[in-house]
């Protein structure tokens, strides 16, 4: 026998009947200083050095970064 049921709600929604906590004032306050963050970097080699350091695996994960920054500089 398989029964399968069918939920129709909202992130927000299920949040709530999951009992979990609101964490949008802590998402906003994260974005909020990261845009402050790179308003003051200035410089493409500060941006790299930050970028750098949420980077896992070292220099493949800049490699990854690289590659996705260079395919939306070219629209590919």
């Amino acid at each position: 026998m398989k029964i399968n049921v069918e939920v129709d709600c909202t992130p927000e929604e299920a949040r709530r009947a999951m009992g979990l906590p609101d964490l949008s004032p802590v998402h906003e306050r994260y974005v909020q200083l990261m845009v402050q963050a790179v308003d003051k970097q200035g410089s493409p080699e500060a941006l790299e050095a930050m970028i750098r350091s949420w980077a896992p695996m070292g220099e493949a994960g800049m490699s990854f970064w690289r590659t996705m920054f260079e395919g939306g500089k070219t629209g590919g």
